[in-house]
């Protein structure tokens, strides 16, 4: 009767962390979502970016993405994107795809302008980046040390 108590105990505490982790995560995601208003952008690729990435505002999370689709006219992919209402940005603020080191994932980073006009929720952000491909980094760099045959040489004294 005793081993039954403490099977019956052991239960009902790792029943109650459980309902707690639910009850944590659900609580934190209600939050982030009420406090929010939307801005689109426009990207020429957003590779490893995907709905509920990151948005930062100098390495703070200030807003997570909410929708990407293609854009068939012009081959985009447009983002919608969840920002904090604490933070107002300036209408000429950037925003591009940035990457947390080479085995890190990508986020998207505000970077703001000096306006002293903000955007207004619903707005696009005109400047973006997208994101860019670490093989393509690489070919370059692997290129780059090559002679340029078509360089002119340096002439001898």
């Amino acid at each position: 009767m005793a081993e039954n108590r403490a099977e019956v105990f052991a239960g009902a505490v790792v029943l109650a962390v459980a309902i707690g982790f639910v009850a944590y995560a659900t609580g934190g995601a209600t939050s982030a979502v009420t406090g929010t208003y939307e801005l689109h952008a426009s990207f020429r690729s957003v590779e490893g970016i995907t709905p509920g990435s990151d948005v930062r505002l100098a390495g703070v999370k200030v807003g997570s993405i909410t929708k990407l689709v293609l854009n068939p006219q012009s081959f985009y992919a447009d983002a919608t994107i969840a920002i904090d209402k604490a933070i107002q940005l300036p209408d000429d603020s950037a925003i591009l795809i940035s990457s947390e080191g080479l085995l890190g994932g990508n986020y998207v980073e505000i970077q703001p302008g000096g306006s002293s006009e903000n955007l207004a929720p619903g707005a696009a952000i005109e400047d973006t980046q997208g994101s860019v491909s670490l093989i393509s980094l690489l070919m370059k760099f692997v290129s780059g040390g090559k002679a340029d045959p078509a360089a002119p040489e340096a002439a001898a004294p």
